[in-house]
């Protein structure tokens, strides 16, 4: 009897470990990661690798449903290079996504929802034979003669899927933006990012 208590109590203490978060509860998630970062219509350009951090609170509404809402600071861009030289477009971001997280089994997630975004930075950086420079990005455009406009304003649509375990939680998202970053001569580009996080959940 006692080796059947014992085997009970550890088979509830791993249903514990992994359940999901009690219906109506609230946590909060720091996290950490990386976006892989580019934009639409820049043939030959390379993807801009970084960070990107910052919290979310998610609300349990049901066993399956939770909704969550939160800031993260995002640094997006692009790189391009030439024969002569480098360049990284720097376009820093308050993103607040908004998510519907639906949770198909234990610890998975399907994950979609929308996010405006808050400009912070936006620079062009500049290297050639061995030196740099690094200057407003709109300042740059029209400088060199292009009638450009920078958006303070960005809105997008992610779509992802997060994995928890023991409240750590990973998260792979794609984040692909409907509105226009830059706009010059009658042309436009947007953001497309692929974002990787993880994160501590802390119930409230």
């Amino acid at each position: 009897m006692k080796k059947i208590l014992f085997i009970a109590c550890l088979l509830l203490a791993s249903v514990e470990t992994f359940a999901q978060h009690a219906k109506g509860s609230f946590n909060i998630q720091p996290k950490v990661g990386l976006n892989v970062a580019t934009m639409t219509d820049n043939d030959g350009s390379d993807p801009r690798v970084g960070f990107v951090g910052g919290a979310e609170f998610e609300y349990q509404a049901t066993d399956l449903l939770s909704l969550s809402f939160g800031a993260l600071y995002s640094q997006q861009g692009l790189k391009a290079n030439s024969d002569e030289m480098d360049g990284t477009i720097k376009m820093d971001y308050i993103n607040v996504p908004v998510l519907l997280n639906v949770y198909v089994t234990k610890g998975l997630a399907v994950k979609a929802g929308i996010q405006p975004g808050f400009k912070v930075n936006s620079k062009v950086k500049v290297s050639a034979s061995g030196a740099s420079a690094e200057v407003d990005l709109e300042k740059a455009l029209q400088a060199g003669g292009v009638d450009a406009s920078v958006k303070s304003v960005d809105f997008a649509i992610p779509m992802g899927l997060s994995y928890e375990y023991r409240n750590f939680q990973f998260d792979a998202r794609y984040n692909f933006s409907v509105t226009k970053a830059i706009e010059a001569e009658g042309e436009s580009t947007k953001h497309s990012v692929f974002q990787f996080t993880v994160g501590y959940k802390f119930d409230l």
